[in-house]
């Protein structure tokens, strides 16, 4: 089927913009073309491309801002009415790509029915959307960057940039395939992240960005999931990225970056541990808006080479609870993750720490520790291990990252409990007292 070409030449398909919220500069038939694209009669000014001989659009924005919306209307436009033949679509995953950029809520296939298109038809064999002008869109897996040579494109709709794990290949792989059509160039719709990609793509000369918060798009969110993301993640560092859109540099003297703790995060835990530590870091009062009873968990699994992979399995710190109830709290969760042992810093209780966890039912051993060193010098090595990625969390700890990202630096307040917490159990795992590997001498 040839691709339909009624406005190729006739407009640069890249001057889709807004000026001034009514001058849609779309060429001599903008009217006629308004009216097939009802979403330019609503979409916010970061929501459009902006005008210029740009090779990159960079939208980055908080979660449920618009940005795919802004792709796939960007993508549909480009396909239908800008005469633009080849296009790629990239994405963390091939189930990310189908599920999110095509079938999902604010995909291709739904922006076009609001336009009262014929839906694209997505060809699972060959892994392409077809339209109804001959338009061809095809889809990547950033887990495959190889995958990228051979073919070429006039236009790319990558989306969740931030979270490609080999995120600068990717991107080099497509430049090297962008080359085809008068002005090829490529949408980039993701949260931000200061990973190597994301921080040379807003470098590079040719790269116009657009930015956007969450509740830019409250009208077609739930009040609920507003408020409730608000009072838990607001004013946190990982509130300010995942939410208001903003790139968080990282803090000067923090051991951890937040690109760290990305790199090290997975989805599920490995099938087995060695062992299971809860540590407990209590607080010296229970009084509202002390500091915190850092309680975290972390599982240990044995490498073939004697060290031990530690993963961070649940934080379930609190504050302004009584001794016994922090107590209860350790226990409750150790019992839950069948832990082997609790780890407790016994600096500010010294043996009533061990009793109060006895009283609350503790029936597994508990190891007294006490600080000879520093906060700092204790997380230090633990630092090191999450530089070689010797330590994963095993989902998202928001609090507890947020202090990992913060100590060392003026930005943290209040006493680092959660971290505490999260060190002793590393410490207790995978290394000595010296702050060294433990190795298992065979």
């Amino acid at each position: 089927m040839a691709i339909h070409s009624e406005y190729k030449g006739s407009h640069r398909w890249a001057d889709w913009h807004a000026s001034d919220g009514a001058d849609y500069r779309l060429g001599d038939d903008a009217s006629a073309r308004l009216c097939d694209t009802p979403f330019l009669l609503k979409a916010r000014p970061s929501q459009r491309p902006p005008p210029g001989d740009w090779r990159t659009w960079l939208f980055m924005a908080g979660r449920g801002a618009g940005k795919t919306r802004a792709g796939a209307e960007w993508t549909r436009f480009a396909a239908m009415q800008a005469g633009v033949g080849r296009i790629a679509l990239i994405a963390p995953t091939l189930s990310d790509a189908r599920e999110v950029m095509i079938e999902g809520p604010s995909g291709l296939k739904a922006v076009s029915q609001t336009c009262d298109e014929e839906l694209p038809v997505y060809q699972v064999s060959r892994r392409r959307l077809e339209w109804a002008n001959g338009a061809l869109a095809y889809i990547f897996s950033a887990e495959d960057p190889d995958s990228l040579r051979g073919p070429q494109f006039e236009a790319a709709w990558c989306d969740e940039a931030a979270a490609w794990r080999r995120g600068q290949f990717v991107w080099d792989m497509l430049q090297m395939a962008l080359r085809i059509g008068e002005t090829p160039r490529a949408v980039v719709t993701t949260t931000p992240k200061p990973v190597p990609l994301i921080k040379s793509l807003i470098e590079a000369d040719d790269t116009v960005i657009t930015r956007g918060r969450t509740w830019d798009n409250a009208e077609n969110l739930s009040s609920y999931f507003l408020d409730s993301v608000d009072r838990r993640y607001g004013g946190t560092e990982l509130g300010r990225q995942e939410l208001d859109g903003i790139l968080l540099e990282n803090n000067r003297g923090a051991l951890w970056s937040m690109s760290t703790i990305e790199g090290c995060r997975v989805a599920k835990p490995p099938p087995s541990f060695a062992t299971i530590v809860v540590a407990v870091d209590p607080p010296i009062t229970a009084k509202m808006g002390s500091d915190e009873c850092g309680i975290v968990a972390v599982g240990g699994v044995e490498r073939q080479d004697g060290k031990t992979d530690c993963y961070v399995l649940a934080d379930a710190s609190e504050g302004g609870l009584t001794p016994i109830e922090w107590a209860r709290r350790a226990v409750v969760l150790a019992e839950r993750l069948g832990a082997n042992r609790i780890i407790a810093e016994v600096n500010q209780g010294g043996d009533m720490v061990v009793q109060t966890l006895r009283a609350a039912g503790c029936r597994i051993p508990v190891d007294a520790e006490r600080a000879k060193s520093s906060k700092y010098d204790r997380a230090s090595p633990v630092s090191a291990l999450y530089a070689q990625q010797q330590i994963k969390h095993v989902g998202r700890f928001a609090n507890l990252e947020d202090q990992m990202i913060l100590f060392g630096t003026e930005g943290l307040k209040r006493s680092p409990d959660r971290l505490d917490a999260l060190v002793w159990a590393v410490t207790s795992l995978a290394l000595n007292e010296h702050g060294e590997p433990n190795i298992r001498r065979l």
